[in-house]
């Protein structure tokens, strides 16, 4: 297997160019930039707020980087830690040196990555493809999760042909003249493309190539072996499942956890109702009483 990584030294500058003016205009200025070495590569990861208490680990959808929660990090930032990650292999300050083959292998590299920023447990929260990561820690690392927050996670159902209509549509609609996306977003159902900073990180890294495994869907065993307080927040309109089909799913097999169908919300789910999605975040890491 490859890794994920620039076509060239000129598509990689003009990417690094873009994420940095996307962190000086979206990011809290009062943050820290470390990068922490893995068996996978070198990873980037932004941390605000408290330096004590449990954090807020926030690992962003396929195609993406820490700067997608940018919405998010200052009022989180205002009761915990917040630790925002660009994963490996995805388009982000991160640096891919070995291939990630497998669940079982991102979950390897997250239990790594926490491991050395001395995080002995945390409130992991996964959009999409991070969310079947941190599904996958959670059952190979067990003992470093403290609750998850799963906004319209990956891994839950196979994937169809209606999902990769709706990424190719958004893509192309994210590179329609900004006057026209509005239109466009409500047409294809991707409020994501509406973030004209973020969209404009995307199309410099049409350079990068992405070779990640696929999100194959967890099995029932998997699912029932599920023991943390969970929440899994589901859009009513996601093209990448039915959300409830996967609910009663997940009513079935991991009945502790809990299961929110957000009205009128699709995949994009982090910019179609961000107050849904901070809502969750905040009850799930709030201290539990006993």
């Amino acid at each position: 297997m490859r890794i994920s990584e620039f076509t060239n030294g000129k598509a990689e500058a003009r990417f690094r160019t873009a994420y940095e003016h996307a962190l000086t205009r979206l990011w809290p200025r009062q943050h820290t930039a470390t990068t922490v070495p893995t068996g996978f590569g070198s990873t980037r990861v932004l941390r605000t707020g408290p330096a004590h208490g449990q954090p807020v680990v926030l690992l962003p959808g396929a195609g993406g980087n820490a700067l997608m929660w940018h919405a998010y990090v200052e009022r989180l930032a205002q009761q915990h830690p917040v630790i925002a990650v660009d994963t490996i292999g995805e388009p982000g300050a991160s640096v891919q040196t070995t291939p990630i083959r497998d669940g079982h292998d991102a979950a390897d590299w997250l239990e790594e990555l926490l491991a050395a920023l001395d995080v002995p447990t945390a409130h992991l929260v996964g959009c999409s493809y991070g969310g079947w990561i941190a599904l996958h820690h959670r059952l190979r690392h067990p003992g470093r999760t403290a609750t998850l927050t799963l906004v319209d996670p990956a891994g839950l159902a196979d994937v169809g042909r209606r999902f990769y209509t709706w990424l190719i549509l958004g893509g192309l609609a994210a590179l329609a003249p900004r006057a026209l996306r509005p239109r466009l977003a409500r047409a294809v159902g991707n409020s994501a493309i509406l973030e004209a900073e973020l969209m404009t990180l995307m199309r410099a890294s049409t350079g990068f190539r992405r070779r990640l495994p696929l999100a194959t869907a967890l099995d029932d065993a998997e699912l029932a072996r599920l023991d943390a307080p969970a929440l899994f927040l589901l859009g009513e309109r996601s093209a990448l499942h039915d959300a409830r089909a996967v609910a009663g799913r997940l009513h079935r097999l991991a009945p502790a956890a809990q299961v929110r169908i957000v009205p009128g919300a699709g995949h994009s789910l982090t910019t179609d109702d961000p107050a849904a999605v901070l809502d969750g975040i905040l009850t799930m890491a709030a201290p539990q009483v006993s």
